[in-house]
């Protein structure tokens, strides 16, 4: 499932990154992590952990969602005041519970427990050497690399180790450490992914987004900043900035449609700034319709942006069935457009004989699009137009986020009238580069837009990647 609901990005393209929580200083911390995990389910679903402590690091951690994952058992075994936890969606790695986080391991340091959200798009040459000199790696993700290199590090204890690798990373990083005794997040120093810093009466929290600090009822206090280590334990919080200082590249995709809408991301709230791009894309691209429908969920809050500004008449002409799993059986092929029909289905004494403005998030692929406006036709639309709410997306993302690759996106192959003509729909329109970021409230230069421009903030290496992937064989699942 997608952050929100089933836009093309989930379906068809984009997948979800991963979610890490963290909490020092709390009688119930597995239980809040636990929680913590439940808000964060959005930004992955594969897999997810905990790993608490009392003086003493337990792990716990398994395939599935968080609530198929841990019952009163599980958070039984998992005692202490501190804990850090993990939701996962592959986007480096294979899918096995062995690359469930956090990853626990035992050192010259003592125990280190560590979740990370975010791709270091050069581990896999520095894997190649580790396992040249003898390292054994228990999985394929690019993470324990990081775990390798801190247990190799000569530094006098974690806290030190933990600055002394990763100003040798480069990529996109915000990551969760768990010692017995503290508790460290991290932020890379472009701050790719977002990463916030929270207080629950004595306790500290972190967290990918501010949701998590809902619903168990902590503050939001700020943004753990880019470049910044945080560290707590029993003294209490310490901020550094051990990391090199480098130009922001915070990923807008958060905004457009990761982050769920009832959380602040880059200290904006992410509804307002989707709203703001559906008012923008109503100025952008207008359309002579009836009736804006969003594609839920993710199109929802831009859908109600556009039907404000435009004055044309919102309506849910789309209704999402909650209740899909992950997994289903499905008929024979004969049944056409199955996945979709199964997720969505039209309300079709709104759509017949209207005209309709279809508001995404986005188009990767282009093959779900194409499904829904089909939908839309046979539920008796008399014209469907699209409208997306970001630029046409053209290049993959390597910060964290799971991408087709660049010959998959239709918009790098295709121009907008093309696209138009492959998903079936009376018009297409985007919204511009400029509309987006004025939208959320970031300046260019701090922006990261890679997957729009095709320009990226930092070098990426695809090539080593790729031929690692091919050399190794499967790693059967526990």
């Amino acid at each position: 499932m997608t952050p929100e609901g089933l836009g093309e990005t989930a379906r068809g393209g984009f997948r979800d990154e991963c979610g890490v929580f963290g909490i020092y200083g709390h009688d119930d911390a597995a239980r809040l992590a636990y929680l913590g995990l439940y808000q964060l389910q959005h930004r992955g679903q594969e897999s997810c952990g905990i790993v608490a402590s009392d003086g003493l690091l337990r792990s716990e951690r398994a395939m599935g969602l968080v609530s198929e994952v841990f019952d009163e058992d599980r958070l039984n075994r998992l005692p202490g005041t501190a804990a850090i936890g993990h939701t996962r969606y592959s986007t480096a790695g294979e899918v096995s519970v062995r690359e469930a986080q956090p990853f626990l391991i035992a050192c010259k340091h003592g125990q280190v427990a560590v979740c990370h959200n975010g791709n270091l798009p050069f581990a896999t040459e520095e894997r190649r050497k580790l396992e040249r000199e003898g390292a054994i790696f228990n999985s394929t993700s690019d993470t324990e690399v990081v775990l390798h290199r801190i247990a190799r590090s000569r530094a006098d204890s974690v806290e030190e180790a933990i600055p002394e690798v990763l100003r040798e990373t480069e990529g996109a990083f915000s990551m969760l450490f768990l010692t017995p005794d503290a508790l460290v997040a991290v932020r890379d120093p472009r701050g790719f992914r977002p990463l916030a810093l929270g207080r629950l009466d004595g306790a500290w929290v972190v967290a990918s987004e501010t949701c998590a600090f809902d619903l168990i009822g902590a503050t939001y206090v700020r943004d753990v900043e880019p470049g910044e280590m945080i560290v707590v334990d029993e003294g209490g919080l310490r901020s550094s900035y051990p990391l090199p200082e480098r130009q922001r590249s915070f990923c807008v995709f958060e905004h457009v449609y990761f982050s769920r809408p009832d959380s602040m991301v880059y200290g904006r709230s992410v509804n307002e700034s989707r709203h703001k791009m559906g008012k923008r894309l109503a100025i952008e691209q207008p359309a002579d319709a009836d009736l804006v429908v969003p594609v839920p969920d993710s199109g929802v809050a831009a859908a109600i942006g556009y039907a404000a500004e435009s004055g044309i008449s919102f309506r849910f002409g789309l209704v999402r069935n909650h209740y899909v799993g992950r997994t289903f059986i499905e008929p024979k092929q004969s049944i056409r457009s199955f996945g979709v029909r199964l997720k969505l289905n039209p309300v079709r004494d709104l759509i017949r004989g209207r005209r309709v403005i279809l508001i995404d998030d986005s188009i990767v692929r282009g093959t779900t699009s194409k499904k829904i406006v089909r939908l839309v036709r046979e539920a008796g639309a008399r014209e469907v137009h699209v409208r997306i709410s970001c630029p046409p997306t053209v290049s993959p993302c390597y910060y964290g986020v799971d991408t087709p690759d660049k010959a998959e996106l239709i918009a790098a192959r295709m121009s907008v009238g093309e696209v138009r003509d492959f998903i079936e729909a009376d018009s297409l329109g985007y919204l511009s580069m400029e509309g987006m970021l004025e939208a959320c409230g970031l300046p260019p230069e701090t922006s990261c837009v890679a997957c729009w421009s095709g320009r990226y903030p930092t070098r990426i290496n695809t090539a080593a990647e790729t031929q690692y992937a091919r050399e190794r064989e499967p790693v059967p699942s526990d």
